[in-house]
């Protein structure tokens, strides 16, 4: 390996785990307004292994393609104008999305003010697992709900990546949280701060849930849990349906309940990253890193993934 070379997981074609190869490529150089990079981990989202067997965001991808968006490392280099951060910085960002950002990598480039300082109180691991999860939560409940102390937020698959920074974001606005999971996620939890939990393999949400004023759905179409969500939102609430955006079905449903619905894709906020990572610093916070898994490993790190049983996020040890 050169200087001007790294290792990363390339693809190129669209397929199952077995697509994902370990290579040495051309390392990227920064532009003006750009930071280099070192990645030390990447965190692995559902997004990803979508992107890889030629859904999720497999349109905006060019083969040979780096897979990932979650990246925590050090700065190595700054671009021309860049006066935030300097080499030796540690930060944490989602580059990019849903452009291709190339976390899978030994080194990333991406606008300055994409990235965030780290959280000084958690490693690299636990940052990377952060940003896509993290944002995906705060960017639901603050910039699209807009949730209020007092209100009931119900967080379908509250166990998953976004799930379970989505429960302890909701409990941090002052709202009672209702979470579904399966019965073995459920004091964990509870721990994180969910007010009922409810185990959906063995009841229908809809038959214990209350009233709730925004639904946090993870899961979309899958058992028409979007569209039996509406049956639970108070006239005039609302919810996010994240995993699929908002469907016809979705859509009739809900305007005949006079139930508000918003699609959502979230978006590079080194802000929202900055407020997040003070939560982690103070305790408010914290995230679960299931397992972690080296480069040379990404195959199977995605067959866990998609495997769908995960607690919180499986991260990629890329310093190793």
């Amino acid at each position: 390996m050169s200087e001007d070379t790294m290792r990363a997981v390339t693809i190129r074609e669209f397929g199952g785990p077995d697509v994902l190869i370990v290579e040495q490529v051309a390392r990227p150089e920064p532009l003006p307004t750009e930071v280099l990079v070192r990645v030390h981990a990447a965190g692995i989202n559902p997004v990803d292994w979508k992107t890889r067997a030629g859904q999720g965001m497999a349109g905006l991808q060019t083969f040979p393609a780096i897979l990932g968006w979650d990246v925590s490392g050090v700065v190595e280099e700054v671009g021309f104008g860049v006066t935030t951060l300097a080499p030796g910085d540690e930060v944490y960002a989602l580059p990019w999305f849903p452009r291709p950002a190339g976390a899978y990598a030994e080194f990333v480039t991406a606008p300055s003010r994409h990235f965030a300082r780290k959280p000084a109180s958690i490693g690299h691991i636990e940052a990377a697992a952060l940003p896509l999860a993290a944002l995906t939560a705060w960017q639901a409940l603050v910039d699209t709900a807009g949730v209020q102390a007092g209100q009931r937020v119900l967080v379908h698959a509250a166990a998953g990546g976004v799930g379970h920074l989505a429960v302890q974001f909701a409990r941090h606005l002052g709202a009672e949280v209702v979470a579904t999971a399966s019965e073995s996620k459920h004091a964990w939890l509870k721990e994180l701060g969910a007010d009922q939990v409810i185990d959906y393999t063995r009841q229908r949400f809809e038959d214990v849930a209350g009233e709730v004023d925004v639904v946090i759905d993870l899961v979309g179409a899958h058992d028409d849990t979007d569209a039996r969500s509406v049956s639970v939102t108070r006239r005039g609430g609302l919810v996010v349906s994240i995993p699929g955006g908002v469907s016809e079905r979705l859509a009739s449903v809900a305007r005949s309940a006079g139930v508000r619905t918003s699609a959502f894709l979230v978006e590079p906020d080194a802000g929202a990253l900055t407020t997040i990572g003070g939560l982690v610093d103070s305790g408010v916070v914290r995230v679960e890193v299931e397992r972690v898994f080296a480069l040379e490993q990404v195959a199977e790190a995605h067959r866990v993934g998609e495997g769908g049983r995960t607690r919180g996020k499986l991260v990629l040890d890329v310093a190793v």
